[in-house]
């Protein structure tokens, strides 16, 4: 039962995997969920092989020198995500999240996608759109960040044993 955080830029290795996907904090003032997903994924996960987080924040808050590069990384990394968790707290002051619409209407029917909105954030209103998207394309829709995580380990066990069926043929 192994976690590995990946962050931003790094290698993204072939081994099952969540992207955790929403708005991040463009200045310290405002803290980051994905500190609580981590440590709530490392408590749930109870599969043998090994699991890898990939996070588009950089380690050490080293952000990118050429946006190019952020953008190629965080697009490789949802395209090789076993699931792609959007947590959407939003907040239009401090957390607007106008990539991850873009990001999550670009992954929506990927069969990839769990969606998570907390009713009680500053804007939840924001999210509705996406929540009747999401709807639409069977994407699971939570409202906490543990049901949303649930949802998508489970998903990743699911996918993991598919492939695992499929390569054994």
């Amino acid at each position: 039962m192994s976690v590995t955080v990946v962050w931003a830029r790094e290698p993204i290795p072939a081994q099952p995997s969540v992207f955790l996907a929403g708005p991040t904090p463009k200045d310290g003032e405002v803290a980051s969920w994905r500190p609580k997903a981590v440590e709530l994924i490392e408590a749930a996960w109870r599969r043998p092989d090994r699991l890898t987080v990939l996070t588009p924040e950089s380690r050490g808050n080293l952000r990118a020198e050429r946006y190019a590069d952020q953008f190629a990384w965080e697009n490789d990394a949802r395209a090789a995500a076993t699931a792609i968790l959007f947590w959407i707290p939003r907040d239009l002051k401090t957390l607007p999240g106008f990539t991850t619409n873009v990001e999550f209407g670009h992954d929506v029917s990927t069969g990839r996608a769990v969606l998570g909105c907390p009713p009680e954030c500053p804007n939840p209103e924001r999210n509705r759109y996406l929540i009747h998207l999401a709807r639409r394309y069977g994407v699971p829709v939570c409202d906490t960040l543990t049901d949303t995580i649930a949802t998508a380990l489970a998903l990743v066990e699911t996918r993991s044993v598919t492939v695992s069926r499929n390569s054994a043929r």
